[in-house]
């Protein structure tokens, strides 16, 4: 059988191993710093740039798109033409990949702070970078396929299967996720409203985290863990089941993020079942890597590689225990809008995500640079900094979770809330304390696990690309014997993909489309009514500041929450709301009944300084509201973007919109005068303070009938 010669590239994998390395420090440090001003609110500076509420999504975009991302390739770049025997199918593919992503990343670096963002998360990219993205993953998805397709081993492994469900998938996830309709370059709303908004983002959400933090780490982790202990996968039939049964069910999971919302009760039902059944082939995948580990524990017990590999796996399995959990409503009645959620996705992105990574890049530099590790100690050393940080980090905030939600919940004898919601936030400070040195422990053990690989570089050579020979796929011969109905896919890539498109489609579809063509679903409230001009104006300068990262505008129908903020939320409320703000996380209380609560000056000095109208509040400073002044030259891009999206505007409405805003704007600071409060009408904290007066204030003029019909 005549043998052919090729060379394996190793530059994208050293280029993409340099990446990983770099973003994983600045993703931490960016975290470190936003863990330690929940602590310290002084820490926001007073400057926007550096908030909370901007630095917080930098912070998740660069963990998850900057340090994962280019994980995930660097790993697929070494893997893929190994398991092909084939090089990468255009090495100028490869570049425009390589370089694509890496703008992209400086792009969303660049634009959060600056408080450019859709106000979605884990989709907070402005429309332009998300087209980016779209294209850089149809790149990436023409090279990897490419490769497939000219390869020299009929076999596709496992490893294979888990990118070509990620490949497919995230496109799906992200183009239906991402439609928006722009007002200019850096702008544009949601193409979805309120509780349609809230499924299709949370079915992206959930799914972000299924394929694009787990599936392709689990095919990593298929590669790496026997390569790197030196004996094949447990059992390849589990492996087939994980990964069929993975993709079917995660896609399905996704409202188990919105239950007690508004969310229809058939789709929160059907989130929590799939739920509690991925357990099974999260657990099966988990076990499968552990028991490959199985029989050589004393070479675990040297190697910080394989120490790396079982804490990421064990994190893996805890973390896919939890979200299970979590979606029972028992539990989930608990944990949401609390730290718990915190600690259960870092749980994942640190120990999984981060531990299988340093794992990854600990066997590979080595071997790019025909060397061996500089330190072994000093990898042993990360692993128990990387260890204590992850421990330090959850601990605490699983402590921070329960104890406010129970005081949440708690009543008095004579049946009033026992604390206000302030009193929650400052008693578990402490714990947000100890979780940002946890965080700083992590951090400093990825320092040196970055000092160890520059040093490995330094006394190695770079491999820049290694001679193979193989036979040509067509002198390949079919195996003889039994035919097993998966050689009949995992043969035909293609034949692969449509497959794994049709599995993850099911769910999704199921899902989504009743809840846009069956109108019984989001029921209207005849009382709630379109957003002013001014009042949408401060609604986007809300969404730039990043206030949903921080405060919720759902009340789900429990009687702390009822007692506290006012009447539950209605699905009919949110149908002019581009995007939705529900919230994931309260920091601060909910907003959703804010509207006449309080005058107009308590909010203009409430955002100048928090802390002297709520003596303990964490949250920052927004001064510059009450300097800048409010761009209203975009004011008529966004009223006939609105009605383009249905929005019953009065037509022409675009031409006099200014005008009405202009008056609103003179009554609020004719308002603030009373107060003693002197300030113009162009200034942003006039809007935002329209935006707060609103909210909650049309349900409160709905006939009651009409609102206890909704539910």
């Amino acid at each position: 059988m005549e043998l052919e010669k090729f060379h394996y590239d190793n530059r994208m994998v050293r280029n993409f191993g340099y990446a990983t390395v770099i973003w994983a420090l600045v993703g931490m440090l960016v975290g470190v710093i936003v863990a330690f001003q929940l602590a310290f609110p002084q820490l926001n500076l007073g400057i926007a740039e550096v908030t909370f509420g901007r630095l917080r999504p930098l912070h998740t975009n660069a963990v998850i798109f900057a340090f994962v991302g280019n994980g995930i390739f660097t790993g697929t770049y070494y893997m893929l033409p190994r398991l092909l025997k084939a090089p990468m199918w255009s090495n100028m593919l490869s570049k425009i990949h390589f370089w694509g992503w890496q703008l992209i990343i400086v792009s969303a670096a660049i634009t959060l702070p600056i408080g450019l963002t859709e106000g979605k998360e884990y989709a907070e990219l402005i429309w332009p970078i998300d087209i980016a993205v779209a294209l850089i993953w149809v790149v990436f998805g023409i090279n990897m396929f490419g490769t497939i397709l000219t390869r020299r081993e009929r076999h596709l492994y496992v490893a294979i299967w888990f990118l070509i469900g990620t490949w497919v998938t995230v496109a799906m996830l992200h183009i239906v996720n991402s439609f928006t309709l722009p007002t200019s370059f850096t702008h544009s709303y949601s193409w979805y409203a309120g509780v349609q908004d809230a499924l299709v983002q949370w079915w992206y959400g959930h799914n972000a985290v299924a394929f694009f933090l787990t599936t392709p780490y689990l095919g990593l982790m298929y590669y790496f863990v026997p390569k790197a202990v030196e004996r094949p996968v447990y059992s390849y039939r589990w492996s087939i089941i994980h990964f069929w049964a993975l993709i079917f069910i995660y896609i399905w999971a996704g409202p188990h993020h919105l239950l007690y919302t508004a969310l229809p009760d058939w789709a929160q039902s059907l989130g929590v079942v799939f739920s509690v059944m991925l357990i099974l082939p999260s657990w099966g995948g988990m076990l499968n890597g552990l028991f490959t580990l199985r029989g050589a524990w004393e070479k675990v017990k040297e190697e910080p590689i394989l120490k790396m590999f079982v804490v990421a796996l064990t994190c893996y399995g805890m973390s896919t225990f939890e979200g299970p959990m979590l979606s029972l409503k028992t539990f989930n009645a608990i944990a949401h809008y609390t730290d718990w959620i915190v600690a259960h996705v870092h749980i994942g992105a640190l120990g999984w995500n981060g531990f299988l990574t340093f794992g990854m890049l600990y066997w590979l530099v080595p071997r790019l640079f025909n060397t061996k590790l500089y330190s072994k100690k000093w990898a042993n050393t990360h692993f128990l900094m990387g260890t204590v940080g992850i421990l330090l980090y959850a601990i605490p905030l699983y402590w921070a979770a329960f104890s406010q939600a129970l005081m949440w919940k708690e009543f008095t004898g004579a049946g009033q809330l026992k604390y206000q919601f302030l009193e929650t936030v400052t008693r578990i400070v402490p714990m947000y304390t100890l979780r940002a040195l946890g965080g700083t422990i992590y951090l400093a053990g990825a320092v040196l696990m970055v000092v160890n690989l520059v040093k490995t570089i330094r006394v190695g050579k770079f491999v820049e690309s290694e001679e193979a020979e193989a036979p040509a796929l067509r002198s390949v011969p079919l195996p003889e014997g039994k035919v097993f109905w998966h050689s009949i896919i995992e043969r035909r890539p293609v034949r692969m993909l449509i497959f794994s498109l049709i599995v993850v489609g099911i769910g999704g579809a199921i899902e989504l489309i009743p809840t846009f063509l069956v109108k019984s679903n989001i029921p209207t409230i005849s009382a709630v009514k379109p957003y002013t001009p001014l009042e949408l104006q401060g609604r986007d300068i809300y969404i730039r500041e990043g206030c949903y990262t921080c405060h919720s505008q759902m009340i789900r129908p429990f009687r702390d929450e009822v007692a506290r903020y006012g009447d539950y939320s209605k699905s009919g409320e949110f149908v002019y709301d581009h995007p939705f703000q529900w919230g994931s996380k309260r920091t601060g209380p909910d907003l959703a009944r804010i509207g006449g609560k309080y005058p107009n000056s308590w909010h203009y000095h409430h955002m100048d300084e928090p802390q002297l109208l709520s003596q303990g509040s964490i949250m920052p400073s927004y001064s510059w509201l009450l300097e800048n002044s409010l761009d209203i030259s975009t004011t008529p891009a966004k009223i006939r973007a609105m009605q383009t999206l249905g929005v019953p505007y009065p037509a022409g409405y675009d031409n006099t919109a200014n005008d009405d805003l202009k008056t609103q704007a003179e009554e609020i600071v004719s308002n603030l005068k009373k107060d003693k409060i002197n300030t113009t009408s162009d200034k942003e904290i006039i809007a935002l303070i329209a935006y707060l007066q609103r909210m909650g204030t049309d349900i409160k003029k709905a006939p009651e009938k009409e609102v206890k019909d909704l539910h």
